[in-house]
């Protein structure tokens, strides 16, 4: 066997090859980070290896800065480990006690990583195509989140301007509220617009919903209203609500593009009650392909969401804690989707009810849901059926 380990930085990549007996063929070299250094890294594998099935090479999962290199072995066909830096970390410390650590010595540690460690799995082509899903999922997100930002400002600048809007309407976080705050930005401007003009607007905006009777209400309410004259504060609530129009239509064509990779998967989860398109699709994302792992007690794991343990000689902990160390997005997609599904589904309505009886915490009957749920979606995944309600 040929054993490739690679360490990946911005502008260059350490490499290290070592054969199976654990010698060095090669000094550790550095290849750039472009076309010419990954064809010189292929050039150095082929001269040592005819047949790729007894070549792996092993990098650090490091975002952005090994996915082009990746993308180069796959189109290779060489067999490519990913691996958690955490792992690479822990081995690093195993081999010696002194706190040395470069990039030529983080190479070598990942080549012996591959040679001793038989639990890694390659990294399928398939998972490749997921980063595609990972990708959108997480924009996704990012903007949603920018946008939650945006609605806040906006509830802080209607206190300001209009504090009684709230008390007249359902939420201030419509459409219909949204067009009339854009155009009469303040309870002044509202006071001050014709009956007739305010009355079209709001019919207009929220498709019949508002007449003349709500319209009435909030220009006579705007006329006694104690909101401030601020035209700063009436500009800064125009522009944020034409921002939020922005990141509405982009989390729009984001959810489109996430639909359409969604289709071409056709995975079965989102067969089960509570869990829909978006969540659905972060969970497929964040795992990649539930056959990389052995049981779903390793996908918990690589959540973060196993119990942590501590036992020494008749020590043992007494409180088992979340270990929170994997996937951040994998653990806040489960955690939430699961409230979902116990709320849809009986048998995971009566599972949480269980749990509540037993006098556990909600969010402690809520984690053992997890669990269950994590077992049913490995199975569904495994063989490929949709789900059944119990």
């Amino acid at each position: 066997m040929i054993l490739v380990g690679i360490d990946v930085a911005k502008d260059k990549h350490d490499c290290c090859i070592i054969n199976s007996d654990g010698k060095f063929p090669e000094e550790v070299f550095s290849i750039l980070n472009n076309r010419e250094g990954y064809e010189t890294l292929y050039k150095r594998i082929c001269s040592l290896a005819v047949d790729f099935k007894k070549v792996k090479v092993g990098l650090e999962s490091t975002g952005h800065y090994s996915s082009n290199l990746l993308a180069f072995l796959l189109d290779k066909h060489l067999t490519a480990y990913v691996i958690n830096p955490l792992r690479v970390n822990l081995f690093r410390k195993g081999q010696s006690l002194r706190r040395t650590k470069t990039d030529k010595i983080d190479s070598r540690n990942i080549a012996h990583l591959l040679m001793t460690d038989s639990s890694l799995k390659p990294y399928s082509l398939s998972s490749y195509h997921m980063e595609e899903l990972k990708s959108l999922t997480r924009y996704r997100g990012t903007k949603v989140r920018e946008r939650t930002k945006l609605k806040t400002s906006i509830a802080r600048l209607v206190t300001i301007l209009f504090p009684e809007l709230e008390q007249l309407v359902s939420s201030i976080h419509i459409h219909s509220i949204y067009a009339m705050l854009e155009k009469f930005p303040g309870s002044a401007y509202i006071a001050a617009t014709h009956l007739t003009r305010l009355t079209a607007l709001l019919l207009k905006a929220s498709r019949g919903r508002f007449g003349r009777e709500t319209a009435i209400r909030i220009r006579d309410t705007a006329k006694q209203s104690v909101g401030a004259v601020s035209p700063a504060k009436s500009m800064e609530l125009q522009h944020t609500i034409a921002h939020l129009r922005v990141y509405d239509q982009e989390i729009g064509e984001i959810e489109s593009e996430i639909e359409k990779i969604m289709d071409d998967v056709n995975s079965p989860i989102t067969s089960v009650p509570g869990i829909g398109m978006q969540m659905g699709a972060v969970i497929l994302a964040e795992i990649g392909s539930f056959r990389r792992f052995d049981s779903p007690d390793k996908i918990l794991a690589y959540a973060g969401m196993s119990p942590s343990m501590y036992q020494s000689g008749k020590l043992t902990g007494s409180y088992s804690r979340m270990e929170k160390r994997g996937s951040r997005y994998l653990r806040y997609a489960l955690f939430n989707v699961t409230r979902y599904v116990c709320h849809y589904d009986p048998g995971f309505t009566a599972y949480l009810s269980k749990k509540r009886k037993e006098g556990k915490h909600y969010y402690v009957a809520i984690s053992h849901a997890v669990k269950r749920l994590v077992r049913v979606l490995y199975a569904m995944e495994i063989s490929g059926n949709r789900y059944q309600t119990a």
